[in-house]
């Protein structure tokens, strides 16, 4: 490790104040902690050559009776200086080319996800979730053969030391109740649980607890049933005897040091404007050459970005656009339960799991749209839209995200009337896939679920809506016209009208997450009428239609579903999580009696007749726009290795 000349420079400019601007909010200084130059080892990409890695600190100040800091929860009553603003930081590490030039002038931004950083796995292929530092950390380097400068920061409180956080100071005014929810999916006569805030007192009569097996049973005091503070952040629950696995536990208490934050989407644009280079701020970024930003949120990420969109932060404090595209994956039809008093960032609703946690209300879309079970009108978009600050955005939800997340509600009003989406909108379906698997994961059995996981990968389609990301924020290039299920042409259909195969004289009919209209004022919250559940169509193999196949899901070897159902001794029935389902072919015909669905020998001749067919796949997907014709090696690779595993 070492430290150029060029970097000596850089740390004195960023170190360096300058006259303050007045601001919203702002970074008030950015401190470089450590700088691997060159990183990787000293590895080449392409034409861009060697990276190096720069870990910081980003100081931000915000004054709470702006009308940016209105808008977050709880800010009126947060300490702050004798500036009158309210400053906190966020951890930063940027890999960017040594030589800038050499770069593509993209800052590419992952929302990380509980401080991992996904989008290497998804993008790279690479195996770790760490910031990476080392050449086998970075799968095959895709991001930075081509170019981009890739960004993240905290913007989650609470997590482990060597994850990138986001420092808040508590409210020590505010308390209130929270709401906690337990599944501990395992056995055991006393279970203990680590509560988001602490207690403001550990009298077991100040905290209730209930019990029940699925989310919309009565919740129960059952005999047996008791708790015991272990710490204020700390409880034990004594399980009643013979209760199932996965039964749900709820715990509502007195809690104290709330943080603001909301503020996650402050710091988020904050920092990004920042970087870019944008005006308002009190020091200068340590890049240069930016002229392009990209947002990647995965999962919880992708929930994160919507609810940035939604709630009007992709304005920097000076009135700037803070992203120019944004990629939503995986993140369905909800928002986060981030902007709350007592938010719990990391929580979200299942069918099962925390069923009615905030985070999922209206607006799903962004075509605006007045909701016939609340009145309101609103959209995703609505806030940016006013502002002039909307980003470019590509939606890209899996299968299971149709189930747990009503992924249906983004692109359908709730009469089941297809929208017209904004002409800066893509929605695209991952067909078959599930919520996440790595590249190369492999299909296996679960303790808890019934049927083998779905490892299938949408890394090759996701690499190309990257780059066509790329090329629509800083060429206009139009990308490819949206790809998702839509009632109008029977690809989009309610429960009772999905045609399920038969499998091994077998037919599953899955349960849906149901989202209802809840009023969370009162603690728990009650909930009023039911949204209409929609879902893809399947064709004969239990496929859904509707939007892109990836070759492996084109030329499938099973059926491929994006949920799982929870067996025996674990709410049998229910949903299981985000696990998708692979239910394999029979290899010849007749081997299973009953099966609907064709035999491996009747649609492939053998191996070579099967890697044909793959290819004639990657190769619609490429003139599709939805492939890389440099891809397609990988894919073939893996394709051999799956037929060989049959």
């Amino acid at each position: 490790m070492f430290i150029t000349k060029k970097w000596l420079s850089v740390i004195f400019k960023v170190v360096l104040i300058i006259v303050p601007v007045v601001a919203q909010a702002k970074v008030t200084n950015f401190t470089v902690k450590n700088v691997i130059s060159p990183v990787f080892g000293g590895t080449a990409f392409a034409d861009v050559g060697m990276y190096e890695r720069i870990d910081g600190v980003a100081e931000l100040a915000i004054d709470p009776n702006s009308n940016r800091g209105k808008k977050i929860v709880d800010l009126e009553y947060a300490p702050v200086g004798k500036d009158g603003l309210v400053h906190f930081s966020s951890e930063v590490s940027i890999l960017r080319p040594m030589d800038d030039t050499k770069g593509n002038g993209s800052l590419f931004y992952e929302v990380l996800n509980r401080g991992r950083n996904l989008s290497l796995s998804l993008l790279n292929l690479a195996s770790s979730v760490d910031i990476p530092e080392t050449l086998d950390s970075i799968g095959d380097g895709f991001l930075m053969k081509n170019g981009y400068t890739v960004v993240w920061s905290g913007w989650q409180t609470g997590l482990p030391e060597d994850k990138l956080g986001l420092n808040l100071q508590a409210v020590p005014s505010v308390t209130g109740l929270s709401r906690e929810e337990f599944v501990f999916d395992k056995e055991g006569d006393t279970l203990t649980a680590n509560l988001s805030y602490p207690a403001t007192s550990m009298d077991v009569a100040k905290a209730t607890s209930t019990v029940r097996l699925h989310p919309d049973d009565p919740r129960s005091t059952a005999p047996g049933l008791s708790f015991k503070y272990l710490s204020p952040t700390k409880i034990e629950i004594t399980r009643p005897k013979g209760l199932d696995n996965g039964a749900i536990y709820e715990f509502i208490y007195m809690a104290k040091d709330s943080v603001p934050a909301g503020l996650a989407f402050v710091a988020t644009a904050d920092v990004i404007s920042f970087l870019r280079g944008s005006s308002g701020h009190d020091v200068v970024s340590p890049l240069a050459n930016i002229d392009n930003t990209i947002a990647l949120g995965i999962s919880q990420s992708g929930r994160f970005v919507r609810d940035f969109i939604y709630q009007g932060f992709n304005e920097d404090g000076a009135g700037i656009k803070v992203f120019d595209g944004v990629m939503a994956h995986i993140a369905g039809s909800r928002k986060t339960y981030t902007n709350y008093r007592f938010a719990k960032t990391g929580r979200y609703s299942r069918q099962h799991e925390d069923h009615d946690v905030q985070g999922d209300q209206f607006p799903f879309g962004y075509a605006l749209l007045t909701d016939p079970l609340t009145g309101q009108t609103d959209s995703i978009l609505k806030q940016c839209l006013a502002s002039d600050t909307c980003p470019k955005i590509m939606q890209t939800d899996t299968s299971t995200e149709f189930w747990q997340a009503r992924a249906a509600l983004v692109s359908t009003t709730p009469d089941g009337t297809p929208m017209t989406e904004p002409e800066n909108v893509r929605l695209y379906f991952l067909t078959g896939a599930p919520h996440f698997s790595p590249w190369g994961a492999v299909s296996k059995s679960s303790r808890i679920c019934q049927f083998p996981t779905n490892p299938t990968s949408p890394a090759p389609i996701m690499r190309a809506l990257t780059m066509a990301m790329l090329h629509w924020t800083k060429e206009g290039v139009e990308p490819p016209k949206s790809r998702f299920p839509s009632v109008a042409n029977g690809t989009l259909v309610t429960l009772p009208e999905l045609n399920l195969p038969i499998l091994g004289n077998n037919a599953y009919m899955p349960i849906y997450n149901v989202l209802k209209v809840r009023d969370h004022s009162v603690v728990p919250p009650l909930a009023g009428d039911s949204y209409p559940v929609f879902v893809p169509q399947l064709d004969s193999d239990g496929i859904a239609l509707g939007g892109i196949k990836l070759p492996s899901i084109a030329a499938p070897l099973g059926t491929y579903w994006g949920w799982n159902l929870r067996g025996e001794n674990f709410a049998k029935g229910d949903l299981c999580g985000l696990t998708g389902s692979f239910i394999a072919f029979p290899k010849e015909k007749g081997e299973i009696a009953g099966d609907s669905r064709l035999s491996i020998a009747e649609r492939y001749s053998d191996e070579e007749g099967y890697l044909n067919e793959v290819e004639a796949q990657v190769q619609h997907l490429i003139q599709e726009g939805f492939m890389l014709p440099a891809d397609m090696d990988f894919v073939l690779k893996q394709a051999k290795k799956d037929f060989e595993r049959m």
